[in-house]
């Protein structure tokens, strides 16, 4: 089981809707067949889902399309004095090896490059995050075989 959780302290609220527009540019673009709200599939790269809960300005759920290799949901949430980010979900077939040994490492500097978007937003003054020897390893590779 995977349970992996992300939060950011922010200003104000209406973060969680935001975090689409304000998707970093540097990974594979988040698009959606629709406005954000329950029924909207996309996703990212290789990662599909579909909106399966959407509360605006509190909470936005995603569940993972079929065949992705992990059956279960990643939430945004306003949580008091901020945002979280959380995965849940079972892996199989090839994310078995493939969450532990890359997936894992590259969304997490992901959700850490958004949430320092959304902290820039907000006007707060940040270090950017900065990634691990083995995300530049991995986003290098990733290049190579586009």
């Amino acid at each position: 089981m995977i349970k992996n959780v992300h939060e950011r302290r922010l200003p104000g609220d209406g973060w969680v809707d935001r975090a689409v527009e304000l998707w970093p540019e540097r990974w594979p673009k988040l698009v959606l067949d629709r406005p954000l709200g329950v029924g909207a599939d996309g996703g990212h790269g290789f990662v599909r889902y579909r909106c399966t809960g959407h509360e605006p300005g509190k909470r936005v759920e995603f569940t993972f399309s079929p065949g992705l290799g992990l059956v279960g949901t990643h939430v945004f949430e306003a949580v008091p004095g901020g945002i979280r980010h959380t995965i849940t979900g079972r892996p199989n077939g090839w994310m078995l090896l493939g969450w532990p040994l890359a997936v894992r490492w590259l969304h997490d500097a992901l959700i850490e490059d958004m949430f320092d978007n959304l902290s820039i937003a907000a006007g707060q003054s940040i270090v950017p995050a900065r990634w691990s020897w083995w995300v530049r390893v991995l986003r290098a590779v990733a290049r190579r075989l586009d």
